[in-house]
């Protein structure tokens, strides 16, 4: 079984910054990216930013500039850092992560159970 966990998040006004973590734990053998996704209400789930276990991260044209990920492989962890908060980033914050659960099984993502960004004006 295999469990992302997500932190951070809440309440801040635009301008202001926000920090989003999420820890991957249970039967993992090896995470190649990890990142998140974002849904607003009535719209649907979009990138927001991704990194590879190599450290190579990319953004939506969105966030960019505005955003950083960050990664620790060994403790299978990663984080978003986000700056220049608008009100059009709220919404809720879906950690993911494409891994696998033992050698040889294939590359799967595994979700978190999202957490909640609001950006007030």
């Amino acid at each position: 079984q295999v469990q992302l966990a997500e932190s951070g998040g809440g309440l801040v006004q635009a301008g202001g910054s926000l920090r989003v973590s999420c820890a991957a734990s249970g039967t993992i053998f090896s995470i190649f990216a990890m990142g998140w996704y974002r849904q607003a209400p009535g719209k649907q789930r979009e990138l927001v930013a991704t990194i590879t276990s190599g450290g190579s991260a990319s953004y939506a044209d969105s966030v960019k500039g505005r955003c950083t990920i960050s990664r620790d492989n060994a403790k299978n962890t990663v984080v978003l850092q986000m700056n220049s908060l608008k009100p059009e980033d709220t919404a809720v914050y879906y950690c993911y992560g494409n891994l696998r659960t033992g050698l040889g099984r294939r590359y799967d993502d595994y979700w978190g159970q999202g957490t909640q960004v609001t950006v007030s004006s």
